[in-house]
């Protein structure tokens, strides 16, 4: 006997507002051919719901869900959280994703949120074995509780004689919104993002967002949505709605700008002004870099590139090197430097934004009085806060320069 099905706890733990006990369950057999909507209607079957015209999803444990794709393009399209990819309930095999021992939630009807608890039982079974035959859908063996069951069953070891064990004193996190336990999602791997970019390879593009903290880095991730959308529009437009939505709420500098041009993009139609592949960040470091080092440069309005002040000046560069603005005064444009205003407000709302108040309340005296760039960089790399400064203040940076670019008939190409 071949014991390679898998047999899958489903208790109903309530719905409509309300908790059941005991939770009704079913123990399903399911095979290796069966996708998450062969066991959402079987689920559904042995429920006895006969509407079904509501949604069903799946969330498994490590906070991935399960669900049909128009669902799924619109959750990933939403403006909050951690980038979403939804798993394609058609086509997705059981038997290929979960494993042993998995636990995971079911959930039919998203307005009345009837939710399920399902359990991955250790051992496999042999459909002929439990139950006489071998279905082309999941179906189950053996079950109790309120439909009424057949036997009478109220719980899972209803034997006739005991008594049913007290209701838990508080009700499932499942029904509370509070399963899988939420946790922060991660952030973005820049160093990654921006070598996928680098590569125009936008399954690896797409791969590095997907369930990653980005409110931080909408910028940074901006540049590369379009490359994604020319490779794999169909993966990648809710990706990029995500972002739009995000940009629109978050409202920084630049990004209303980005989000017209993701828009284009989307809709396939020309950015409006003169298209220009400017790298921003080289941009923002002459706009906002270290005074001693530069004192503000030119943008060539016709490549993008973008040189430092001292590129003027033959004796330094040489003649064959040197730009010479004066020649072709239409192709350049002139980048002054904008002072330190801007970063000291950076510094400001990143110290705000801490959740520990004797953390932001050291950032906050850090940055008061004359050397204050100084002593905030040294406390921040102190707290192990470098890196996510880095990626804070280079996408208020990146969307200065957008906007500057912006205001001066330039889109970023």
């Amino acid at each position: 006997m071949a014991r390679n099905w898998l047999s899958v706890t489903v208790e109903l733990l309530g719905g409509r507002g309300e908790e059941l006990w005991p939770w009704p369950g079913r123990v399903f057999a399911v095979g290796p051919s069966h996708t998450f909507m062969d066991l959402a209607n079987a689920i559904n079957d042995a429920f006895a719901r006969w509407d079904r015209s509501h949604l069903s999803m799946f969330t498994l444990d490590d906070g991935r869900l399960i669900t049909d794709q128009e669902t799924g393009t619109e959750m990933a399209a939403s403006s909050g959280g951690p980038i979403i990819t939804a798993i394609d309930i058609a086509v997705t095999k059981v038997a290929r994703t979960l494993e042993p021992g998995s636990e995971f939630q079911f959930m039919f009807d998203l307005g009345d949120a009837w939710t399920h608890r399902c359990v991955v039982a250790e051992t496999k079974v042999d459909p002929l074995e439990v139950l006489g035959l071998r279905p082309d859908s999941p179906l189950p063996y053996w079950g109790w509780g309120r439909i009424p069951d057949q036997y009478g069953r109220r719980w899972a070891t209803d034997d006739g004689e005991s008594q049913v064990a007290a209701k838990p004193s508080t009700p499932h996190p499942m029904l509370l919104h509070a399963w899988p336990a939420q946790v922060q999602a991660p952030r973005l791997d820049l160093p990654e993002l921006r070598q996928a970019i680098a590569a125009a390879d936008a399954g690896r593009f797409l791969t590095a967002l997907t369930g990653r903290d980005i409110g931080d880095t909408l910028q940074q991730v901006g540049a590369g949505i379009p490359m994604a959308l020319e490779h794999r529009r169909q993966e990648a437009e809710p990706v990029a709605l995500a972002v739009i939505n995000r940009l629109t709420g978050r409202g920084c500098a630049g990004d209303q700008v980005l989000a017209e041009d993701l828009l284009a993009s989307l809709r396939r139609v020309p950015l409006p002004g003169r298209v220009v592949p400017v790298d921003l960040d080289m941009l923002s470091t002459i706009l906002e870099g270290d005074p001693d080092l530069s004192t503000g440069g030119y943008l060539d309005v016709h490549t993008g590139q973008v040189y430092d002040d001292s590129a003027t000046d033959p004796i330094i560069v040489g003649h064959d090197t040197a730009i010479y603005v004066e020649e072709e005064p239409d192709r350049w444009l002139r980048l002054n430097r904008t002072g330190s205003g801007n970063g000291w407000q950076d510094m400001a709302a990143f110290a705000a934004r801490q959740h520990d108040e004797t953390l932001r309340q050291r950032l906050e005296r850090a940055i008061e009085g004359k050397g204050a760039f100084h002593r905030f960089r040294d406390l921040i790399h102190a707290e192990d806060l470098t890196e996510h400064w880095n990626a804070y203040s280079t996408d208020r940076q990146m969307g200065r320069a957008r906007d500057f670019l912006a205001d001066n008939g330039i889109r970023v190409g």
